[in-house]
Order: structure tokens, then sequence, then C-alpha cells
């Protein structure tokens, strides 16, 4: 259970990096790119923890594809990012491809 937890933490810290990213314009702004570079470097940490337990596969999978999912809603409160029915349900897929892999895989530990 704390591989999941250390996954989650890692996906969050991902999150706030990348959004960062965005505000710190090229990194000349630098509160921003403080921030991209903490959390870049706290979510590899903690996804390097993850993987003692979680394999690597299935960890990256759910990091890369939540993240992808909680850029883009963040991209679209923050930012005004239009999101149109085909960006809709690709991240549908791609939530569904995370909750299957995660439920019904043999090789993911419940």
């Amino acid at each position: 259970m704390k591989s999941w937890i250390f996954l989650s933490v890692a996906i969050l810290t991902e999150v706030v990096a990348t959004s960062a990213l965005k505000a710190s314009d090229g990194f000349s702004r630098i509160m921003p790119s403080i921030v991209v570079i903490v959390g870049y470097v706290l979510s590899f940490y903690f996804l390097s923890l993850a993987l003692k337990t979680i394999p690597v596969g299935i960890a990256y999978a759910t990091w890369a594809g939540l993240g992808i999912v909680l850029i883009t809603v963040i991209a679209w409160v923050m930012y005004g990012q239009k999101l149109d029915l085909g960006a809709l349900v690709g991240m549908t897929l791609i939530l569904a491809g995370v909750v299957v892999m995660n439920l019904f895989s043999s090789v993911t530990p419940h």
C-alpha cells in the first residue's frame, strides 16, 4: 500500500511541476522555475520508491496516464485550453486503460 502512496505523490508532484513549467516562461521566472525543478526531483524520487514493489510498466503507465489527464484538466481550468470531443474521448480512453490495467492485470500487485 505504501508504494501506491509513493506513486500518488510522484504523480501529484509531476503535475505541479508541469503546471509550473508554463508559468516559468522558459525558465526566465525564478519562482516557477524552482517549483519545476523541485517538483520533478521529488516526482522521480517518489516514483523510484514506488518501483521497489510496483512493476515499472504498471507504475510508469499509471504515472504518465494520470499525469496527462490531470495536466489537461489544469490547462483547461487555468489557461482556458479548449477540449474538443476527440480530446475528451482520448482522455477517457487513457483513464479507462489505467483502470483496466490496475484492476484486471495479473502483473499488478493488488
